[in-house]
């Protein structure tokens, strides 16, 4: 197996999507004759052609509302956007119509796309390429939201999401594009859409990240091996949520401490808490902590790592439930 990294993973999935099922298209800003800001489209252009690998104007409403109608019409449209805070204006189309076409036709249509959104900071960009928006997303009844944290789980997930007959919200974490080599097979396999992955077992203390942060929270606790035995669980897939396995874990270590790159405000690590309150309650030692973004937009390049949760923002949570 050759060791690849998060874009070419995605680029080999997406070919081989598209080698399989002629109604997969690609369509979006640059994505191309220049493979995309990022490269990921790279080459798909010259082996699929025109009509199938679709340049688009500058328009990300327009680039989802087509998506949409390509869908409910049987193609398997895989817009990209071509940074996450440009999907803010495509969430009216969102909301009203991706998540609902299928609950408001009482199932005579679906709309099976998936959009694919670069997430998150640590690339140094700027205002409006560098947000988390996984809660927006996720808070939307209809829609699977998923993020992979490397090439191996990007392929899988990616694969089901494009053979999910509904609509799928992909984060792609951008800061690990191109930070992370792991062994991918060349042949096609799927991810279910519904479970999160126990990275590593342990019994003093779950730790729940999921995309960017996992290779952060890795680092992190890696420094803590000797002192504790960590949990740590990567969602993989925000909605549907993995309950379960959660709340088992949990259960098992009596603490837990939640990681996101986002505001802290009304966050996903919010609802993570919830959840284990409500299912893990009696068995907790010490209350949930969370270490996240601060409540203000992602500073530009200078003050950006200070922003996003590092390895000694982590461990210190760490410290400070273990010793609750």
């Amino acid at each position: 197996m050759a060791k690849i990294n998060l874009i070419q993973s995605i680029n080999s999935t997406l070919r081989q999507e598209m080698e399989k099922d002629k109604r997969v298209i690609l369509l979006g800003e640059d994505v191309g004759r220049n493979g995309g800001v990022f490269r990921v489209t790279e080459g798909l252009w010259q082996k699929f052609g025109d009509e199938r690998v679709i340049d688009t104007p500058l328009a990300e409403v327009g680039i989802i509302s087509v998506s949409l109608g390509l869908a409910v019409a049987g193609m398997k449209p895989v817009p990209e956007v071509q940074f996450d805070g440009f999907s803010i204006p495509m969430i009216d189309q969102i909301y009203n119509h991706v998540s609902r076409i299928r609950k408001r036709s009482q199932g005579k249509y679906s709309a099976p796309l998936v959009l694919r959104v670069p997430h998150g900071g640590g690339i140094r960009a700027y205002e409006h390429h560098s947000e988390s928006l996984e809660t927006f997303f996720s808070h939307i009844p209809g829609l699977k939201v998923v993020t992979p944290s490397g090439p191996y789980n990007a392929k899988g997930l990616l694969a089901s999401s494009i053979q999910d007959p509904g609509p799928v919200i992909f984060l792609e974490p951008k800061r690990v594009y191109r930070a992370i080599r792991e062994e991918v097979p060349e042949k096609e396999y799927t991810i279910p859409l519904n479970k999160a992955e126990v990275v590593q077992g342990g019994s003093d203390i779950t730790v729940i990240a999921w995309g960017a942060m996992q290779k952060v929270v890795r680092e992190a606790v890696s420094e803590l091996s000797s002192k504790y035995s960590i949990e740590i669980i990567d969602l993989l897939t925000l909605s549907p949520l993995d309950k379960k396995t959660i709340i088992n874990s949990v259960k098992k270590t009596g603490r837990c401490v939640v990681v996101q790159e986002a505001p802290r405000k009304c966050g996903y690590g919010a609802e993570l808490a919830a959840t284990i309150q409500e299912g893990a309650f009696l068995n907790l030692e010490a209350p949930i902590a969370r270490v996240a973004g601060f409540d203000i937009p992602m500073p530009l390049a200078k003050l950006e790592n200070y922003y996003i949760p590092d390895a000694a923002r982590i461990n210190k949570e760490i410290e400070k439930v273990m010793s609750f």
